[in-house]
């Protein structure tokens, strides 16, 4: 007769996977070996651990891409890193050719100035 049967928290399993915990860690927060927590993800699942990983990782995915594009509404260096990761913008170094000739500062005030007194 061996050792009693290991019995892991389905639910909690699922949210440590959620969180992208890795293998050792999820071994660590059961107290279990590899083995062991293959052995129950292929009786609970019918799949290996790195399997059911996969598929239960994506909530944690998900919740993560709705925090950054919350935290991109107020945080510039968030939106630029979603903004380059997601929509493909890129840090290119400008071209001087393309870019107009500065106007003076003076000249810009003065046609501001010539703007408000005639309005």
């Amino acid at each position: 007769m061996g050792r009693p049967k290991k019995e892991l928290d389905q639910k909690a399993f699922e949210g440590l996977c959620g969180l992208q915990c890795t293998r050792p860690e999820v071994c660590q927060f059961f107290n279990v070996s590899d083995k062991t927590l293959d052995n129950w993800c292929k009786a609970t699942y019918n799949m290996s651990f790195s399997a059911i990983f996969k598929i239960k990782r994506g909530t944690g995915v998900v919740s993560l891409r709705r925090m950054g594009f919350e935290l991109a509404r107020t945080n510039g260096s968030v939106y630029i890193f979603l903004a380059k990761n997601y929509l493909g913008l890129r840090d290119q170094p400008i071209d001087e050719a393309d870019i107009a000739p500065a106007q003076p500062v003076s000249i810009i005030i003065q046609v501001e100035d010539a703007t408000k007194s005639q309005g």
